[in-house]
């Protein structure tokens, strides 16, 4: 009998396979960057179809099996449900998205960078305006790369990196944005992905 894992996710992506199944990118807090399988999820009469979205916040238990894990339940979480509503918010977590699959390889638990992205992807789930929109996609992709230990001990970028993700923290990416953007690009290309 295969261990059951429960933890909380956000689904990055998914694509159709077979009939009425699909594979699913799933970022989770416990386990990392989890590939994961769901058989009958596309048939009408099934309970996870709406549960299992693209961008949604989720509790999963998922089994490992012999090449790939399996996910046996889920549940909506009570957050991010705005995300996918509004197009330029979903073009900029779209992005993120592809990004973390770019980045996040195979099963290492990274639970700060679990929690800074359910904070980035909060703050940027309330933004109105199209300039704010950028200064979270900004910070969100900076905070991952420093996560992910891309950027260096920037002295200007430290208090963008460390402190808790708030509203107030974009008013402060908006007068360092050149600064932010050349840091992303130098390591993004230092990634050679």
């Amino acid at each position: 009998m295969h261990h059951i894992y429960h933890t909380e996710g956000i689904i990055l992506g998914s694509k159709n396979f077979g009939e009425s199944g699909r594979y699913y990118s799933i970022f989770t807090r416990n386990l990392g960057m989890v590939y994961a399988s769901a058989q009958g999820v596309r048939k009408m009469s099934s309970k996870l179809r709406f549960i299992l979205q693209d961008f949604a916040c989720v509790k999963i238990d998922l089994v490992q099996g012999k090449d790939f894990w399996r996910v046996t339940s889920a549940s909506k979480g009570n957050i991010l449900e705005r995300l996918s509503k509004n197009p330029e918010t979903f073009a900029v977590v779209s992005n993120i998205a592809n990004l973390l699959k770019r980045l996040l390889a195979g099963i290492e638990p990274n639970e700060t960078l679990f929690i800074d992205l359910i904070n980035g992807l909060s703050v940027l789930e309330t933004a109105q305006k199209e300039e704010d929109l950028r200064n979270i996609e900004a910070v969100i992709v900076l905070r991952i790369l420093n996560n992910l230990g891309y950027i260096g001990g920037n002295e200007m970028l430290q208090s963008l990196v460390k402190s808790p993700f708030e509203p107030n923290l974009i008013f402060k990416a908006s007068k360092s944005r050149k600064e932010v953007l050349r840091q992303i690009n130098k390591a993004l290309k230092e990634t050679h992905l």
